[in-house]
């Protein structure tokens, strides 16, 4: 009969429908993993720079990511190069049971520390925004660019 046929050796009489359904599950599969491979290329490189008045008070540089949308971090340097501070704060802040906390700080130093900070070398999850803010302890830093350079993955 027409869509049917019979496996050499074997009684057994298949369905070409039941086999169309089959691959028609397999490409649903294959379309579920094809986008999760396709996230790991990431997404374009963020660069930009922001100025402040760092010594008067912490100042934001950035804010990564959007409430309710997950992200991998996988790099965020900042750029010191054209402060002269000697005690430069750079924290980080995210939302923790839906409560902004402090999560990391560090202190640098503009004369002896390298121009470029990797803050994060690696990956952080995030499932809202980042915000990313520094301070330094010279007044002549006010209003000067601090750059910032990540990438980000969506999960």
């Amino acid at each position: 009969m027409p869509g049917e046929f019979y496996i050499e050796n074997k009684a057994e009489r298949l369905s070409l429908q039941s086999i169309e359904d089959a691959i028609a599950t397999l490409e649903g599969k294959l379309d579920a993993v094809k986008s999760q491979i396709d996230k790991l290329a990431g997404q374009s490189p963020m660069e930009g720079s922001f100025a402040a008045g760092w010594q008067v008070s912490e100042s934001d540089v950035v804010s990564i990511g959007a409430v309710g949308t997950r992200n991998k971090i996988h790099d965020l340097t900042l750029s010191i190069h054209n402060l002269a501070g000697t005690q430069i704060t750079i924290r980080l802040y995210k939302a923790v049971n839906g409560i902004e906390r402090k999560v990391y700080e560090q202190v640098f130093d503009a004369g002896s520390d390298p121009p470029g900070i990797p803050v994060i070398n690696g990956s952080w999850a995030v499932h809202n925004i980042l915000r990313v803010t520094l301070q330094s302890n010279e007044v002549t830093d006010n209003g000067k660019s601090v750059d910032y350079d990540y990438m980000l993955e969506a999960m």
